[in-house]
């Protein structure tokens, strides 16, 4: 089968990279896979990071994609169409996360949905960050698609919302596996200049304000000092407001702040060095971090908002706290450490790890466009 896959690939990168070169990995196995990505992914005033683009130190999959796609002139939307067709695919695919690419990817397969089939792998259909107009774009994206792949069931909610009679396929979100294996704790706390006997919680990822990390500092100053917090990711946004608060509430010397893209070379360190990953979010369909703390046989502790539940058993793999408020997760926490919950923890995820693989979703993929 002819595959053109349409998204996100090196030399670009952030965790949407990172799925499509895991993914495109396993359908090159067995099928005549061809990588298209994006000449101009954001222009660089809307990007809320520092780059778009891999450095060095990120040791990135390099996917060998053709940059065709300017997500903001239209004259490329017509050239990227006239390049798929020249491959001839029987599917395409593309990974799609907010409204602002719809016109760019919807333009291209209204041109090639007479001759291939299309699916998307939904990460949203209703952005966390409304805007005027988002419904309408993604409504007219949607349009486009024969079949889309959700990975929890608050995304297959709000796509059913917008597109009653759409044809999915669900699938849970795979398991990172490319960071390479686990650091010695010690090791790893020593890397990253933490105290060794104390508990630690980590916060990863982007920082973004409906990720709550605000409530997560505010719970951390309701533990006792033996609790720390690292937060690492690179900020989208400003970081004054969570300084400010780290110094008003006197939690200086017990935040280790790494404040910046994570490469994939150090991200074994921050999950090996903590003893639990916390996801506050106030919003969320789905969340990538849960595969990486799982791939590192990490616990997770998340509120109960969108799709997380999906990701993280309760009792089994992980804590729900009922809502996002400072208080519910501090005692969540207190009560992960009281009860002495982590081995048992680690044992229940290295059992979910098998049945969470690229290639199931691969194979899962191709079978459902076989029924489109």
């Amino acid at each position: 089968m002819k595959i053109a896959y349409l998204s996100t690939f090196y030399p670009l990168r952030g965790g949407i990279a990172q799925f499509n070169a895991a993914l495109y990995r396993e359908l090159e196995k067995e099928h005549q896979t061809k990588a298209y990505t994006f000449s101009r992914q954001y222009p660089a005033i809307l990007f809320p990071g520092k780059s778009q683009y891999v450095t060095p130190e990120d040791h990135a999959d390099p996917i060998p994609a053709d940059a065709v796609l300017d997500t903001i002139n239209p004259l490329t939307y017509y050239t990227t169409a006239k390049k798929i067709k020249t491959f001839g695919p029987d599917l395409v695919l593309t990974k799609f996360w907010m409204p602002y690419f719809a016109p760019s990817l919807g333009s291209v397969f209204k041109q090639l949905k007479n001759k291939s089939r299309i699916v998307s792998i939904l990460d949203n259909v209703i952005p966390h960050e409304k805007r005027p107009g988002d419904m309408a774009l993604t409504r007219f994206f949607l349009r486009q698609n024969h079949g889309f792949v959700v990975m929890s069931e608050a995304v297959k909610k709000d796509l059913l919302s917008l597109h009653p009679t759409a044809r999915y396929l669900y699938h849970p979100h795979p398991l990172y596996d490319h960071f390479g294996k686990a650091a010695e704790r010690k090791e790893a706390r020593t890397k990253l200049h933490l105290p060794q006997d104390k508990k630690m919680l980590l916060f990863f990822g982007f920082i973004r304000d409906y990720k709550g990390l605000d409530l997560l500092i505010n719970a951390l100053q309701q533990l006792d000092a033996s609790y720390e917090l690292i937060i690492a990711g690179e900020v989208y946004g400003d970081f004054t407001s969570y300084h400010e608060q780290i110094e008003r509430l006197g939690l200086t010397k017990r935040v280790h702040l790494h404040t910046r893209y994570i490469s994939d070379d150090e991200v074994p360190l921050f999950f090996s060095a903590a003893d639990v990953c916390v996801l506050p979010y106030k919003t969320a369909t789905q969340s990538g971090i849960t595969s990486i703390a799982y791939h590192f046989e990490l616990p997770v502790i998340a509120t109960d908002v969108g799709g997380l539940k999906e990701y993280i058993l309760h009792q089994q793999t992980g804590l729900i706290v009922d809502r996002p408020d400072a208080q519910l997760i501090a005692e969540a926490i207190k009560h992960y450490f009281d009860a002495s919950m982590i081995e048992h923890f680690k044992a229940a995820i290295k059992q979910l790890k098998d049945a969470h693989s690229w290639a199931h979703l691969a194979k899962e993929i191709i079978d459902f466009q076989n029924t489109l």
